[in-house]
């Protein structure tokens, strides 16, 4: 049937699949989680190249290199402040709803932390920096590290326009390259629905519906906190910069499924920097803001680091002021920087920020342990779109969209 050649009933069936394997036969679905890790793996073999490609080309197309300042400088501060907004939200909802209240810790599941408490006593922002500056730039692309690859993306790009008419073949050679790796990405995409089915059925299989049952009311707190942070705030940012939020969100739904099927807004990345330049965005400033997105602009990361801090807080009791909260907020703003790039990273910046504060239990953190794999699925999508929207809102700030790409993109999609 035609309908099922479409990638978005093709992702959104497999889901299913993966659920129903789960819940039914949950030993099978967790050894089907090979085809997850499988399919995140090919497209994290295409990511590294295609942002240096993408970047550099931006770069050595450019007539003026002041812009490539200005568009780093509007997207650190439009990250800070979004982030910060989320952060804000997370708390005021966390202390209206209480989700917390009256949960007795003795009595909920828990698991061991031991590895995220661990790692977060080397999880810190003079190290975060410091891996920005790669000491080898091989290492940093073999291993996906996006920000070391993003700033030496960003040297190459500047030296070679700095070389003058010497580079123009070279930067012909990279487009042709480019080329190529999207073409590569085309046919991993093939194999997204198998992806998206294994991982999806070792999840319910793993982890259990049941285990939901005893946290489920802060799962919908975080999950309702997330969409209103996505239909009000960002819908509100959309509309003041002249897009609307639902026509962006149709287009881009088959990266939002494949984010959901596989809990990893890496899997999405190749596609959402082809696609936010086919909806009218600047090449440059697609190949900039998406890549430093992903490791500064946590919109959905944020939300859950402030909810499940105040979530402990109230399971254990431990009744904060606003001093002692805004003192929370503050660390935040701070820590959730480097929850990029690492695998757990929601726990450990979590276990390092209550570490950091020495006002609520890190033991608390195991509370959170068997849903968290659902809460990082609502994490990733809102992470995906609120990278989606800077990008849109950079590039309208900087005259570099193009309202006719957009009306044709939206009309081929409703076609």
């Amino acid at each position: 049937m035609r309908l099922f050649r479409n990638l978005t009933v093709q992702v959104l069936t497999a889901v299913a699949l993966g659920v129903l394997v789960g819940v039914v036969a949950p030993d099978t679905g967790k050894s089907l989680k090979p085809l997850g890790d499988t399919f995140i793996n090919l497209v994290k073999m295409v990511i590294t190249p295609i942002i240096f490609l993408t970047i550099v080309h931006g770069i050595a197309s450019m007539a003026d290199l002041r812009k490539l300042g200005r568009v780093g400088g509007k997207a650190l501060l439009y990250f800070e402040v979004v982030s910060t907004i989320a952060l804000v939200i997370g708390l005021v909802v966390v202390n209206v709803t209480q989700p917390g209240a009256g949960l007795d810790a003795s009595q909920l599941p828990t698991g061991d932390i031991s590895k995220y408490t661990t790692a977060a006593k080397d999880q810190g922002m003079l190290e975060f920096f410091l891996k920005i500056i790669p000491s080898n730039i091989f290492a940093a692309f073999a291993s996906g590290e996006l920000l070391p690859v993003v700033f030496f993306s960003v040297l190459f790009g500047v030296a070679l326009t700095a070389v003058g008419d010497a580079g123009r073949d070279l930067i012909d050679l990279l487009l042709r390259l480019q080329a190529v790796f999207f073409r590569i990405v085309h046919m991993v995409m093939k194999v997204a629905p198998i992806g998206a089915f294994g991982a999806m059925a070792y999840t319910i299989g793993a982890f259990g519906l049941k285990t939901l049952l005893p946290l489920g009311r802060v799962m919908l707190d975080v999950y309702l906190t997330m969409a209103v942070f996505i239909f009000v705030v960002l819908g509100g940012i959309c509309r003041l910069y002249g897009f609307r939020l639902l026509p962006f969100l149709r287009f881009i739904r088959e990266e939002i499924l494949l984010a959901l099927g596989t809990s990893s807004s890496e899997s999405a990345l190749p596609r959402m920097l082809e696609k936010l330049e086919r909806y009218g965005c600047d090449r440059t400033v697609v190949g900039l803001v998406i890549p430093t997105g992903y490791s500064f602009n946590l919109d959905g990361t944020s939300i859950y680091l402030s909810m499940a801090a105040m979530f402990i807080a109230q399971v254990y009791r431990v009744d904060l002021s606003i001093a002692q909260q805004l003192t929370l907020l503050g660390i935040l703003m701070l820590t959730s920087k480097g929850a990029a790039g690492v695998t757990g990273s929601g726990f450990i910046v979590l276990a390092s920020t209550l570490a950091a504060t020495d006002m609520i239990p890190v033991e608390g953190v195991a509370l959170l342990l068997g849903i968290d794999r659902f809460m990082s699925e609502a994490r990733t999508i809102t992470n995906l779109i609120g990278n989606g929207v800077a990008t849109l809102v950079i590039a309208r700030s900087e005259g570099a969209f193009d309202d006719e790409k957009r009306a044709a993109a939206e009309a081929a999609m409703a076609a």
